[in-house]
């Protein structure tokens, strides 16, 4: 395969932070059991997590070519393997907001490099859609594993335990391995960068493509797409635990099995994606995953408590609502790999820290404005909101399909 070895710490390195990323909701459910923290207080972790991921990718994205994208990414895995290792000696709240940190700016350094690298390693549209597509899959992989692996050091019976905190011996060895792997791939770099133009023309750059009206109605979708999936996968443990009454180790492993339905999703997607037109596949998933929210949740009010719950004798809803997963899978990666495909390779890396800004941003508020709706409407209610920002997607993405096709007749009537 051609160019295996970058393509290869691409995909470990996307698993690598899928891992972190979103153990920020196993972290959310443990800091309240641990150290007595309310969910609205809980739910910062995501602020800090997101928002230095939005400021470092607006300030970074369009310099990282230059900076070089191996040596962005080699920097980000650095920093977390230091601080996944300091974690396993750490026991207040406050540590976990350092880490969501430097795990944001980390992630912001890896994904606009990952981003950017898909186009030089990609010799078409299809390919690169379908590297997108694969490389998503292994993203909710990664947050499949890591879910998984996290309920295995969780003491149900003790609330104070420190054990879970061992689990961060595994997460800094994973990111070395990822480290060490990128360390010794090569790949050409020089079709991301424009040798004779400044950093601040860079810059500029990026700051135009924010005000075209495609970009306008593309981040609009991303937004309020990853404001709908982060606040599923960062509150999910803590909806099992507290309106279907599970144990904490089994309020984890349903944000693995989202994680995992999410995965086979973004597998299915790409290879109907060769035979559907992506917005009619899209328009199908925005209205299953509405209508699963509609019938599900009332599945979920009025639970009995039961001492003894496990998966095999869980509450309905507690088997349903991973399904949702599978009909929001597809809409990200094709959102991504359709708008990329659409510029020169040199603006890829500015595409990539608008797409990294706002789904950073998108994440934040979701998981913010969940956590908060936890306390005002009730956790039996809370997810019903999502109805709002499912029909802005379905809205948006029509008028972002018509601009496109616009935009090719446009580029074929001045080619012929």
């Amino acid at each position: 395969m051609k160019n295996f070895g970058i393509k290869l710490s691409l995909f470990l390195n996307y698993f690598v932070f899928a891992f972190l990323l979103n153990s920020v909701g196993t972290v959310i459910l443990q800091v309240q059991r641990n150290f007595d923290v309310t969910k609205a207080d809980a739910s910062i972790l995501e602020g800090f997590k997101d928002i230095p991921i939005a400021i470092a990718s607006f300030i970074l994205a369009s310099f990282l070519p230059k900076i070089g994208l191996k040596k962005s990414m080699l920097i980000g895995l650095g920093i977390v393997t230091v601080m996944c290792f300091a974690t396993t000696f750490s026991n207040d709240f406050w540590f976990f907001k350092l880490l969501f940190l430097a795990i944001g700016v980390s992630f912001a350094l890896v994904k606009v490099s990952v981003f950017a690298t898909i186009g030089l390693i990609t010799s078409n549209q299809k390919e690169h859609g379908s590297f997108m597509g694969i490389l998503e899959a292994i993203f909710m992989a990664g947050i499949l594993v890591g879910n998984i692996a996290f309920s295995f050091f969780i003491d149900d019976n003790n609330p104070k335990s420190a054990g879970w905190l061992n689990m961060y011996w595994f997460m800094g060895a994973l990111s070395l391995i990822a480290f060490f792997v990128l360390l010794i791939s090569k790949f050409d770099e020089k079709a991301a960068k424009i040798e004779q133009r400044k950093f601040s023309e860079d810059f500029k750059e990026m700051l135009l493509l924010i005000i075209k009206p495609l970009t306008i109605v593309f981040i609009v979708s991303i937004f309020m797409y990853v404001l709908i999936e982060q606040s599923f996968q960062t509150w999910l443990p803590t909806f099992y635990q507290d309106i279907l009454k599970t144990p904490p180790s089994m309020a984890v492993q349903a944000g693995a099995s989202l994680a995992g339905v999410i995965m086979i999703g973004r597998f299915l997607g790409g290879v109907l994606l060769s035979r559907i037109k992506w917005i009619y596949l899209l328009s199908f998933c925005l209205a299953a995953a509405a209508i699963i929210v509609i019938l599900v949740l009332p599945l979920a009010e009025n639970v009995t408590i039961n001492s003894s719950v496990d998966w095999s004798n869980a509450p309905v809803a507690a088997y349903l609502l991973p399904l949702l997963g599978l009909f929001l899978a597809p809409i990200y990666p094709t959102l991504n790999s359709t708008i990329l495909s659409a510029l020169p390779k040199h603006m890829h890396s500015s595409m990539a820290g608008l797409i990294v800004v706002f789904s950073a941003l998108g994440g934040t508020f979701g998981s913010f404005i969940t956590g908060n709706l936890f306390d005002v409407v009730g956790g039996d209610k809370v997810f019903y909101f999502t109805l709002i920002p499912l029909t802005l997607i379905l809205v948006s993405i029509w008028i972002l399909y018509k601009m496109i096709n616009r935009k090719e007749i446009a580029q074929n009537e001045l080619q012929g």
